[in-house]
């Protein structure tokens, strides 16, 4: 809630596999809270990917002063740590694919990058922002598995004019109205209500209420 942004630590922790020694291909999904008062109800999310004998990761994410003055905010970079803090906020791990499977998604990635219909804009709330992109990802892997935790808030934003899609682990369907209003139902996300981007819920795999600015109870958010 307090602190400077320029100042905020991008400390790599230690949650991806060095590349080095670690030499089969490696997919790994991230979201940490926030800068500032937004992180009390929000996570920023991000995918890091490893290509078997590669010896850094890429990251793929949306950062939203990117698209200033007409630039891109979709970022594809190998530069930054792939399990960095976001302006000192430590990552959870989200979701860790490994081996095949993994070469299978960072074949596809490229292709599913580059149909992401807002990477010219970015709005903070409802969408689209760096959650929205993590989610048309999810819909555009299907390996991906993908389920993103309540707390990401514009994952639920879908495209002018529609209002249906499938989620984005691919196991259930959802409703949404610009991100602000919908309903979701799957076998991953469980029974989901977003009201105004905050969502609330019930996850029936791991048994939990979802709560806004919270996440799962019990759980992480």
């Amino acid at each position: 809630m307090r602190g400077d942004w320029r100042t905020a630590t991008h400390r790599a922790t230690g949650l991806a596999p060095d590349p080095t020694s670690h030499q089969e291909a490696v997919v790994q999904i991230y979201a940490s809270r926030t800068f500032g008062w937004r992180g009390a109800f929000a996570v920023h999310t991000w995918l890091a990917a490893k290509p078997a004998g590669a010896d850094r990761y890429t990251r793929y994410e949306v950062i939203g002063w990117y698209a200033l003055r007409g630039g891109s905010a979709l970022s594809i970079s190998d530069h930054g740590a792939p399990d960095a803090e976001w302006y000192g906020a430590p990552p959870r791990l989200l979701r860790d694919v490994r081996g095949t499977d993994a070469q299978t998604i960072i074949e596809k990635l490229p292709r599913a990058a580059d149909s992401y219909p807002y990477a010219a804009s970015y709005t903070m709330w409802p969408g689209p922002n760096s959650n929205t992109f993590l989610a048309h990802l999810g819909r555009e892997i299907p390996e991906l598995h993908l389920t993103l935790p309540t707390t990401a808030i514009g994952k639920d934003y879908l495209p002018a004019g529609q209002f249906w899609a499938r989620t984005p682990s691919g196991t259930g369907y959802q409703m949404s109205v610009s991100g602000l209003f919908g309903v979701a139902a799957g076998r991953d996300e469980g029974l989901e209500l977003n009201v105004l981007g905050l969502v609330i819920g019930l996850d029936f795999r791991h048994p939990a209420i979802k709560l806004p600015g919270i996440g799962n109870v019990p759980g992480d958010g």
